[in-house]
């Protein structure tokens, strides 16, 4: 077969990288495509970045040898693969971020993000949290200690309601679920929710109080035997405050229940008291509960950070401005966007496997190019994730903890100076 005459006769490219960017096409926004950094509207827009943009046509045109044999590249094809490389650096760091900070942001306020990941509304729209050294707070392990000290009744998240009702002659077994849901002023919000009772007791008259009471001061107080056998202020012990601690505590439980002479026993709200009351000598009980809450509901009065962030998606972290970059992350960017430009390079070559030429063939070096740039990608990507992996705050407390004990190891080796007056 005759090999075809092409006309007209052109000894170079249609489509050929130029040895260096143009100002006019790096700052038209058509050459980007996202134009993040380029958008003179954008809040991040930098013309830093337009000139790092323009130099990196000069060194993928190098790099890639445009001097010896024509890069079938545009600028527009660069000029994207830098805005990636810089959008891919951002990503990276800011999932090594996310790492330190989230343990301590968690419930903290979150924000709405546009199709660019730049926000659209928030109070910290100006902020650049991304940028920022956060306090520690352990955020959720203060949420894990709210949760159990609530079961333990020593703090937590929910409001803390009380509630009575009057015992009936002889009647031994009372639904408390219906008596506080059909009568209590909270009945409305209450509804169909199951309550949780957290507390029963039965407050006897004060004058019993002083006589079933103790009267020891800090670090001496009385026997504490049966009432009768020794006068409080006649054998005294000697005990730690923490005793005293303790035997406060339990003369509050014999007040709500040794000495009311009542006990009781509770199976999904319904109570039966021990022994049968009769009405001539109990009157009312009083109950403390909470309202079961959904887990997902922010409560009206007060915030409990339910609709902040909870997990990495909403972090208020967007796009690292190009000026808060510095020379480290700016080589790692020309690295990886040289790579993206090979991938390019080699999509654009394995279109034509092989050319024609008059008498014989050229075969592209696609595939070459699709392999090395796939490779330097990973690479580059795992060499900066390792780089920030040890760079986590837990690490950097390791490491200056090791750094305080060489110290002091290397300290005591050294003799201590004697001061001559």
């Amino acid at each position: 077969m005759a090999v075809p005459t092409l006309t007209p006769v052109s000894q170079t490219s249609a489509i050929t990288l130029p040895v260096t960017g143009v100002l006019a096409t790096a700052q038209n926004t058509d050459s980007y495509a996202f134009a993040i950094y380029s958008e003179s509207t954008s809040p991040l827009y930098d013309v830093n970045f337009i000139s790092g943009a323009i130099d990196q046509v000069a060194y993928t045109y190098k790099k890639l040898g445009g001097d010896v044999l024509d890069v079938e590249l545009t600028q527009q094809n660069i000029y994207t693969a830098y805005e990636e490389a810089v959008l891919e650096y951002s990503y990276i760091v800011n999932i090594h971020q996310a790492k330190n900070t989230l343990p301590n942001a968690l419930g903290n306020s979150t924000g709405s993000f546009n199709h660019d990941g730049q926000f659209s509304g928030s109070v910290m729209a100006n902020d650049r949290i991304e940028l920022r050294y956060p306090k520690f707070e352990f955020s959720y392990a203060k949420r894990i200690g709210d949760g159990v000290s609530q079961e333990a009744n020593v703090g937590g998240l929910q409001t803390l309601y009380s509630a009575s009702f009057s015992v009936q002659d002889k009647k031994q077994d009372y639904d408390l679920q219906s008596l506080i849901s059909g009568s209590h002023p909270l009945s409305s919000s209450i509804g169909d929710k199951k309550i949780q009772i957290r507390q029963v007791y039965y407050k006897t008259p004060h004058s019993m109080w002083r006589f079933y009471g103790y009267y020891g001061g800090m670090n001496s107080v009385g026997n504490l035997s049966t009432y009768g056998m020794w006068a409080d202020d006649s054998t005294f012990e000697v005990v730690p405050p923490w005793q005293n601690k303790l035997q406060a505590m339990a003369y509050e439980d014999a007040i709500y229940t040794r000495n009311s002479h009542y006990s009781y026993e509770i199976q999904n709200n319904h109570i039966r008291l021990f022994p049968i009351p009769v009405t001539a000598t109990a009157g009312k009980f009083w109950v403390r509960f909470t309202i079961e809450e959904n887990a997902w509901d922010e409560t009206s009065d007060r915030k409990k950070g339910v609709k902040g962030v909870n997990n990495l998606n909403t972090l208020p972290f967007a796009n690292i401005p190009y000026k808060n970059i510095n020379s480290i992350g700016k080589q790692w960017i020309r690295r990886f966007a040289l790579a993206l430009s090979k991938e390019m390079l080699g999509q654009i070559r394995g279109k034509f496997t092989t050319v024609p030429i008059p008498g014989e063939s050229v075969t592209l070096n696609h595939s070459e190019l699709l392999s090395q740039a796939k490779e330097e990608q990973e690479k580059l990507r795992e060499e900066l994730k390792t780089v920030l992996d040890e760079l986590t705050y837990s690490k950097m407390s390791q490491t200056t903890a090791e750094t305080m004990k060489a110290g002091n190891e290397m300290l005591q080796n050294i003799p201590a100076g004697v001061f001559v007056g």
